[in-house]
C-alpha cells in the first residue's frame, strides 16, 4: 500500500505532466502568419480539442473580426482586402488540408494542428494542401478519421521510398502500404516518390505543371524532368533549378485526399527531397524545393525582396 506522502508525490507529478500537455492526447495547435508563413503573427499556441470550433480557438488568443455569415476578415488588424494593388485574404488548414467550411462551423478533434496564414491569393485562389503541418495528416488524418496511407515508390527511388517510410516511422506514422502504381482512388493519403519524369504521370502530381493556379503549388516543374522554376507569390519565375534538385509538396485533385509529392530533377534529387521529410525542415512551409541540400521555402521571394 502507498504511502500518503508517495500519494501525494505521485499525484503532483501527474498534474505536471499534464500540465505540460506531454501525457494528453487531446492536445490541438494554433499557428497564425502572413505571407505563406514567412512572419508568424504570435508564437504557436497549444490548447485542446474541447475549445470547440476552430473559430473559438482562434478566438481564445487572438483579436479577431467577422463579418457575414461569420466568415474571418481580420486577425490582429491585418485585413482581407487589397495589399499593394493585389488581392490578399485569410485563409485556414487543419493538418495540412484546407478546410472548406467557416470556421465557426469546423470542429476540433485530438491531435490537430491549425493553420492560418493571410496571403495572395490573387496567384493562387486556394492552395489545397500544405506540407507544413508534417507529420499531419498522416498521424490524425482530417475530422478525426485516419486514413490509409499509400506510399508510392517508382521506378529508381527505392532507396530514398526506404528513407521517407523511416521518417514516417520516425513520426510513430507506420500504417502504410508500399505500391508501384502510381494511381489511386478513394480516400487514400499518398506520398509519390521519385524523379519527376516519372512522377508526372500522375493526374494530381501533373498539376503542378500548370502552376499555382491549378496546383497550389508555387513550383513548376519541366515536363523533362530536368528543371524545376521556383516562382514567387505572383507567380513568375525567380529562379530555374538543375541537376541534384528536390521538392516536397502537396496539392489534391477532385474527390481524393492530397497527394504528397518527394521528388526531384534526378536521384540525386530525390534523395535530398526525401531527406527533407522532417517536421525542423517543413514546418511552416507550403511547400519546399532543395538547392545544394539546402530547403527553399515556396513561393520565392521576389528580386526585390517581397513574396
Amino acid at each position: 500500500m502507498r504511502s500518503p506522502r508517495t500519494w501525494l508525490l505521485a499525484c503532483a507529478a501527474a498534474l505536471l505532466v499534464a500540465a505540460c500537455g506531454s501525457s494528453s492526447d487531446s492536445g490541438v495547435t494554433i499557428l497564425v502568419s502572413r505571407d505563406f508563413g514567412e512572419t508568424h503573427l504570435q508564437p504557436p499556441k497549444d490548447a485542446t480539442a474541447g475549445e470547440g470550433t476552430v473559430l473559438q480557438l482562434l478566438r481564445k488568443d487572438f483579436d479577431v473580426r467577422t463579418g457575414l455569415g461569420s466568415s474571418v476578415q481580420e486577425i490582429d488588424g491585418l485585413s482581407n482586402g487589397r495589399s499593394q494593388g493585389r488581392r490578399a485574404d485569410w485563409s485556414y488548414f487543419v493538418n495540412g488540408i484546407a478546410a472548406s467550411e467557416k470556421a465557426s462551423d469546423r470542429k476540433l478533434y485530438p491531435g490537430d494542428r491549425v493553420w492560418w496564414d493571410h496571403h495572395d491569393i490573387q496567384t493562387a485562389a486556394r492552395v489545397p494542401a500544405v506540407v507544413g503541418a508534417f507529420p499531419e495528416p498522416f498521424l490524425s488524418g482530417s475530422q478525426g478519421k485516419r486514413f490509409p496511407i499509400k506510399l508510392v515508390c517508382l521506378s529508381g527511388a527505392g532507396r530514398s521510398c526506404d528513407e521517407v517510410e523511416r521518417r514516417l516511422q520516425n513520426e510513430d506514422v507506420n500504417a502504410l502500404a508500399r505500391s508501384n502504381l502510381e494511381q489511386s482512388v478513394g480516400e487514400v493519403l499518398r506520398i509519390l516518390v521519385g524523379p519527376w519524369s516519372q512522377v508526372r504521370r500522375d493526374i494530381a502530381a501533373r498539376s503542378l505543371e500548370y502552376g499555382p493556379a491549378k496546383s497550389g503549388v508555387f513550383a513548376r516543374p519541366d515536363p523533362s524532368g530536368k528543371r524545376i522554376a521556383l516562382l514567387d507569390a505572383t507567380g513568375r519565375t525567380v529562379r530555374v533549378l538543375g541537376p541534384g534538385s528536390g521538392l516536397v509538396a502537396a496539392t489534391t485533385f477532385t474527390g481524393q485526399q492530397p497527394t504528397w509529392i518527394v521528388t526531384g530533377t534526378d536521384g540525386v534529387g530525390v534523395a535530398a527531397a526525401a531527406a527533407a521529410l522532417t517536421e525542423d525542415e517543413l514546418d511552416g512551409h507550403f511547400a519546399v524545393a532543395i538547392d545544394s541540400g539546402k530547403g527553399l521555402a515556396l513561393p520565392v521571394k521576389s528580386p526585390g525582396g517581397t513574396l
